[in-house]
């Protein structure tokens, strides 16, 4: 092999390791590009889930106040129920356990209006009982009318 062969040969190598480094650098260029496109949507995404995080807090904030808004307002609906049914009692008294079922019911009351969120279902289940009594009630307060009729009537003939 003479000198020129060789020169040749290492010019070919030569070229062929410039190349190669050359595509090596723009791959490099390119995988620093798509790192940097990556920490920018990290960057968003972790800036998204920071709102996310303060939307989820303002709707357990909001939710605990319609749950506390709601709860008073079952609360004065059992007492408008519950002041009907006291004027009702001239026309149909109520049993003793009624009224004590009563007593609980304003015990509940009393406990949910001081914070006590977490009695939830006992109200809920007290305020179906209460519109139960009512409708109850006003079959019983029924039947003591025509009863207090027919003895009016009885007296009268």
């Amino acid at each position: 092999m003479t000198n020129a062969e060789t020169i040749s040969k290492l010019n070919n190598a030569l070229q062929t390791l410039i190349k190669a480094y050359e595509e090596l650098q723009d791959k490099n260029n390119n995988l620093k590009e798509r790192v940097a496109e990556l920490e920018d949507e990290v960057l968003n995404l972790e800036l998204i889930k920071e709102s996310l995080e303060k939307d989820v807090a303002s709707f357990k904030t909001n939710t605990e106040q319609d749950k506390t808004n709601i709860y008073s307002m079952l609360g004065k609906i059992e007492d408008i129920l519950n002041k009907k049914d006291s004027n009702l009692d001239f026309v149909s008294p109520i049993s003793r356990v009624e009224k004590e079922e009563e007593i609980v019911k304003e015990e509940v009351q009393n406990e949910k209006e001081e914070g006590a969120i977490s009695e939830s279902e006992n109200l809920l289940s007290s305020f179906e009982n209460v519109l139960n009594k009512k409708d109850e009630q006003k079959e019983d307060n029924k039947l003591d009318l025509t009863r207090m009729s027919s003895l009016l009537n009885g007296f009268h003939n």
